[in-house]
């Protein structure tokens, strides 16, 4: 029996340039669902990442920091998914410093939010300011904290989360990859169930589009093609002046074979009280 009969995963991505910018520097990646061996190994891989607009060759970072951290994450073996995590992002980070070094181009980064879908727990290394969405029974939570001077001034209490995509530094990062040696990334875990929506990405959709809307949208379709392309379309209607990219990942049977159907069901509220710092 494969690992693509044990579960049922439906997935879309979708990277668009935008109406401001002269290029795209976001880039996107998911796995070949039909590839049963290496989803037997490591699970479910997908990942976005948004190359810094104010250096560079950003579209060069995004896509070499997702390249590597998929090559390290399929080749290490035996190794658990944090630990996976943390060598492929420590990777992806020496990477794009290097290839910065090798092509002259001087400070060029990039963030990265990769996922993992194991059994019933999702795997989740982020740095940088894109975000990962659930939904869940009509209800949307970001799981991720921003790596920005902004995100930072929310979490000490010194501003409103309602004033965070209004900011005027609001793209500031403090923790990116490509910029130093070393790095560190947000890893963590959190259960998912059946019929949970997740969504990767970057902060050219949801710095127009409100927290509260993702579950909004999901009510009238789940099927992530649809998904895609009505974030990037209303994103789109609402002017965003950056780069668009979107990973949708809709969890249809998580249950079968043998899996105990006595599972505990967590709330939003539960993940956010075990999971979250």
């Amino acid at each position: 029996m494969t690992a693509s009969e044990l579960v049922e995963i439906s997935t879309y991505g979708l990277t668009h340039i935008g109406k401001v910018r002269e290029d795209n520097q976001d880039a996107v990646r998911i796995c070949d669902l039909d590839d049963d061996e290496s989803i037997s190994a490591v699970g479910y891989l997908f990942g976005v990442a948004d190359g810094m607009g104010g250096f560079a060759h950003g579209g060069i970072a995004s896509s070499t920091a997702l390249e590597t951290f998929f090559e390290t994450f399929y080749s290490a073996n035996g190794a658990s998914p944090i630990q996976k995590f943390r060598v492929g992002i420590q990777n992806a980070n020496l990477s794009v410093f290097q290839a910065s070094q090798r092509m002259g181009a001087g400070r060029m980064g990039t963030t990265l939010l990769v996922v993992n879908l194991v059994g019933h727990d999702l795997y989740i290394g982020h740095i940088g300011d894109s975000r990962a969405y659930l939904v869940r029974n009509h209800k949307s939570k970001c799981l991720t904290n921003d790596h920005t001077q902004v995100g930072d001034l929310v979490r000490m209490r010194l501003l409103s989360p309602d004033k965070i995509r209004t900011h005027s530094q609001r793209s500031v990062l403090n923790r990116c990859l490509g910029l130093n040696l070393f790095v560190q990334p947000d890893i963590f875990k959190v259960p998912v169930q059946n019929d949970d929506v997740v969504i990767l990405c970057t902060d050219g959709v949801w710095s127009v589009i409100e927290d509260k809307e993702f579950a909004q949208i999901t009510k009238k379709s789940n099927k992530p093609e649809e998904l895609c392309r009505q974030i990037i379309e209303l994103a789109m209607e609402r002017d965003s002046d950056d780069n668009l990219s979107i990973v949708v990942l809709h969890f249809n049977n998580l249950l079968s074979h043998g899996t105990n159907k006595n599972k505990k069901s967590w709330s939003l509220e539960d993940i956010f009280k075990r999971f979250t710092k």
